[in-house]
């Protein structure tokens, strides 16, 4: 009996493995390839208006409205922030940027090597350096400043440290003598050496500047602007001479309407600016003239 039970279910399982090896034959697993689009990416290097992480804060917004409006989607934009003005001019003047949105000096520059300007900021009015001392300073005018130390972002930086240099050459202050010029790498180390007693006076411009009263009140009430430079057209954005005209075109428009729409205003409103503007190299024609200007009679830009 216990032999015909064996028999029973030893015929049963090979009967039931026939069934499944036959089933498997007859049915082959099919499986939908995820679709992968190899997007073409485009850099956008952004000078060092505030540090790097700040930068991506105000920026990034702006990046992906680009990236979600462009109609080609094979085609993405990638922000890149450097940590100085030295890093960003070495990548800008060895054409490493696809789109950029340089100062007006290194806009310059960047035509220079093969750039184009398509657009720039608007707001030049703000486009002008500031000077910062404490209000328990005791500096009242230029003549003050002899034998003082005077804090800027970086030699490069046109609104925040050329036009200020401009400013105290047109004053009687040799830059070269009669103070001591620190360079402290951003806005921000700028405003903040002037409030630790680190300069006598800071130099900067108005954007910075309006930023830091928002997020440091305690630190700005300590602070006060005494002197303030004539304006230039403000930042430009440029584009590598190899990119073809029909992405530039496209860019361009999304740029230059973004304060047509609520989204576009919110972005720059966050980056504080009213809107994007048509440009060309002539636009900076009076930013060249500035330049040669200031290397003969002030120092040479480096």
């Amino acid at each position: 009996m216990l032999k015909k039970i064996t028999l029973i279910f030893f015929i049963s399982i090979l009967f039931l493995f026939t069934a499944c090896e036959d089933d498997s034959k007859s049915y082959t697993p099919s499986y939908q390839k995820e679709k992968v689009i190899d997007k073409k990416i485009y850099t956008f290097g952004i000078h060092p208006l505030h540090n790097p992480k700040y930068l991506f804060e105000l920026y990034e917004p702006l990046v992906d409205y680009l990236n979600n409006n462009l109609e080609n989607k094979k085609i993405e934009i990638k922000l890149e922030a450097s940590r100085n003005y030295d890093f960003f001019n070495k990548k800008l003047f060895s054409r490493e940027f696809d789109f950029a949105l340089p100062n007006p000096y290194q806009t310059v520059k960047a035509l220079e090597v093969g750039y184009k300007v398509f657009a720039k900021m608007g707001d030049d009015e703000n486009f002008r350096g500031i000077f910062l001392v404490r209000k328990d300073s005791g500096i009242k005018n230029f003549e003050d400043l002899k034998g003082k130390k005077i804090s800027y972002p970086a030699p490069t930086a046109l609104a925040a440290t050329i036009l200020p240099q401009q400013l105290l050459y047109e004053n009687k202050i040799d830059i070269n003598k009669d103070i001591e010029n620190i360079y402290v790498g951003s806005q921000e180390s700028s405003i903040m050496n002037v409030y630790l007693k680190q300069s006598d006076i800071a130099a900067t411009w108005p954007p910075p500047w309006e930023i830091f009263i928002k997020q440091r009140p305690e630190i700005a009430n300590e602070v006060e602007i005494i002197w303030q430079t004539k304006n230039l057209p403000n930042n430009s954005l440029v584009v590598r001479d190899d990119i073809s005209e029909e992405l530039i075109s496209e860019i361009s428009l999304l740029f230059t309407q973004l304060h047509l729409n609520e989204e576009g205003k919110k972005i720059l409103d966050k980056i504080g600016l009213s809107q994007f503007e048509i440009a060309n190299e002539n636009t900076y024609k009076v930013v060249k003239d500035f330049i040669i200007d200031f290397e003969k009679n002030v120092r040479v830009i480096k």
